[in-house]
């Protein structure tokens, strides 16, 4: 159960709500194709009604959440298929994003291996992600083309609750901080077809661990679900 020290410690409630429902999902606290029970979490959490159905609206955005009209909500299954198929998409966009943004500034690069050095040290996993997007935002803020930006932000909600298991694993971190040491030098280099096929593989490591643990959770489960 969590109660108000977790949401007072962050500057908006509604965002700290929605993490600790992914979180939940994640953890099965919240089962697939359950009915949320407004009422119940609102207490459970130790909030009240409007933040949670901010947070609530949100994750039916992120398709976390399916909404129902005037019945609720209802929890998402997380599946090895929609992971498939979103988690391909990404590596095809992103190193396009960067062909089209070009070398960024030197200034530009300092803040990503600043943004990446935090994310080292980080230990939270929701940290972790947001300081992951962060990167991967930065790099790529300078394309002229803004559907492919909002594209890009769209497919970056929708993988966030399949990445909080990858980012909960410290090795896991670490390969991915590791891989944005390379587009990084590739850009100090200004070589931007190193850093586009850099960046194409980072986009790739996150798959085989995430399939793993997909097929894990699918095996707890047993035949039934």
């Amino acid at each position: 159960m969590v109660g108000n020290a977790l949401v007072l410690v962050r500057d908006n409630i509604s965002d700290a709500i929605a993490i600790e429902l992914r979180n939940m999902i994640v953890d099965g606290r919240l089962p697939d194709g359950e009915r949320i029970n407004e009422v119940h979490l609102s207490q459970q959490l130790g909030v009240s009604r409007t933040p949670l159905r901010e947070a609530l609206n949100r994750l039916a955005q992120e398709r976390v959440l399916k909404s129902v009209p005037r019945i609720g909500y209802f929890v998402r299954a997380l599946t090895f298929e929609e992971f498939e198929q979103i988690y391909a998409i990404r590596p095809l966009l992103d190193p396009e994003a960067l062909r089209l943004a070009g070398v960024p500034s030197r200034d530009r690069i300092e803040r990503l291996r600043q943004i990446n050095e935090k994310m080292a040290k980080a230990r939270d996993a929701d940290t972790i992600i947001s300081l992951d997007d962060e990167f991967h935002l930065e790099l790529i803020a300078e394309c002229p083309n803004i559907v492919l930006l909002d594209l890009i932000k769209q497919f970056i909600q929708r993988t966030r609750r399949y990445e909080i298991a990858l980012m909960r694993e410290q090795k896991n971190v670490s390969v991915s901080c590791s891989s944005h040491k390379s587009i990084i030098s590739a850009l100090s280099r200004r070589n931007i077809e190193v850093a586009c096929t850099a960046l194409r593989a980072n986009l790739q490591t996150g798959y085989k661990p995430i399939a793993s643990w997909l097929n894990s959770r699918k095996s707890k489960e047993g035949p039934s679900k």
